[in-house]
Parts: structure tokens; C-alpha cells; sequence
């Protein structure tokens, strides 16, 4: 016959103490994997916002560096005169510089030429945001007799002010005129930017964006010069 004793094995378990300790150490690593995924989101919610904000700017300098490079210069049938105060082939409610640009798309729909009328100016913000948007404004019409409705195209929001500087060849001036200058046009054109001034950053660290863009093309003059061969008779 086979006595079985009593209390012959004793059950293990967990103390008070060693229970406390696991919990603990568990809150501590809680911890740290909510701070490390905090800091993680925080800093992809940062990176989008900034990429949200980046995007309309990028696209508003390659438009406006493809209006600029592809200026027109004010010699042809379809093209006016370039003036920082325009007083002749003006686009309504737009007081800055035209620019003739031979960027308009053809298509088989509009029957308009490539080259247009492009003038950048700034208007009060539509979603009553502080400061002013930057709107594109285009004219395809250039031939109407009498001034067409333009087309707007915003750019981008949050600017206080823009200004354009023309570069002579030695030095940037604030106006031009091309029916004064020699050469009509200028060698290149600087559009700068200021954007709301941004109140985590001290005014003196902000500086506007510039856009320089260099005029690849010459204005012909109407002067021809001639020549004369002469020749003796014996």
C-alpha cells in the first residue's frame, strides 16, 4: 500500500513584490514605446504640413519661371510693349508689369495663339486667411479690339507683397519701360516674394522668395543700315 503524504509538493507562485516589480518595469516600457510613437507622429504631422505648404509654393515658381523664360519680345503683331506701369495694352483691375510669354498650351478647342498675356498680381485672400493670394492673371485674347475678361489662376496664399527688379546689364532697376530703354528688354528679371511674416521666426531671419530669370531673346530694332558699293570707271 503506496501512503501518498501530504504537502509532499509545493505550488510556486508569484509574490507581492515580484508582481509590483513586473508592473513596473512593464509601465516603463509602456512609457517609452508612447513617447518614441508620440515623437513619431508628431514629426510625420510636421513633415506633412510642410510639404503641404512647400507644394503650392514649388509650383508657383515653376509657373512663373516658364511665363518668364518664354517672353515675347515687343517686335511682332501679337506682342505689346513691356512696362513696369503698363499704359497701353493693360489687363483690368492688374496695375504690374505684362509680360507677352509664349506659354499658352493649342489645342484643337480654343482657337488661341501660344502667346499671352501674363500678369502676376496680389488680391485679398478668399478664405479670409491673413494675407494676400498671389493670383496669375492671362488674357489668350491679344488680338481683341477691346479688352477681354481675363482668366485668374491663384498661385498661392499667405504673401504681404511681391515686387520685380530688371537688370540692364550692369545693374537691377525697380521700373522699365521698353519704349525707352536700349535694349527694349532687359537682360534678366528678378521676381521677389515676401510671404506673411511668420511669428515663430524673427523678422530679420525671414527674406523673401526671389525667382531670376534670365531674357534670352533680343528686341529687333527698325533701323537697317545699308551699304554701298562704288565703283570706278576708266
Amino acid at each position: 500500500m503506496i501512503l501518498k503524504r501530504r504537502n509532499s509538493v509545493q505550488r510556486k507562485a508569484f509574490t507581492l513584490i515580484e508582481v509590483l516589480l513586473a508592473v513596473a518595469i512593464f509601465a516603463i516600457v509602456l512609457g517609452a514605446i508612447n513617447t518614441v510613437f508620440y515623437s513619431a507622429l508628431k514629426l510625420r504631422n510636421k513633415t506633412s504640413e510642410l510639404l503641404d505648404k512647400s507644394v503650392p509654393t514649388e509650383q508657383a515658381i515653376k509657373i512663373i519661371k516658364r511665363d518668364l523664360a518664354n517672353l515675347v519680345p515687343p517686335s511682332g503683331p501679337l506682342t505689346g510693349q513691356l512696362q513696369s506701369t503698363p499704359t497701353t495694352n493693360a489687363i483690368a483691375g492688374v496695375n504690374g508689369p505684362i509680360f507677352y510669354c509664349a506659354s499658352g498650351s493649342i489645342d484643337e478647342i480654343n482657337p488661341w495663339p501660344d502667346i499671352q498675356k501674363v500678369a502676376f498680381t496680389l488680391v485679398q485672400s478668399t478664405n479670409r486667411f491673413e494675407g494676400y493670394d498671389l493670383v496669375r492673371v492671362v488674357d489668350r485674347n491679344v488680338l481683341a479690339p477691346t479688352p477681354s475678361q481675363p482668366v485668374s489662376q491663384k498661385l498661392m496664399g499667405g504673401v504681404d507683397q511681391i515686387a520685380f527688379q530688371f537688370f540692364d546689364g550692369s545693374q537691377w532697376q525697380s521700373t522699365w519701360d521698353s519704349t525707352l530703354q536700349t535694349p527694349a528688354l532687359p537682360k534678366a528679371i528678378k521676381m521677389q516674394i515676401q510671404l506673411l511674416q511668420d511669428r515663430s521666426v524673427r523678422a530679420s531671419a525671414q527674406t523673401p522668395i526671389e525667382i531670376v530669370v534670365p531674357v534670352m531673346v533680343e528686341a529687333r530694332t527698325n533701323s537697317t543700315t545699308t551699304s554701298t558699293n562704288s565703283t570706278e570707271q576708266t
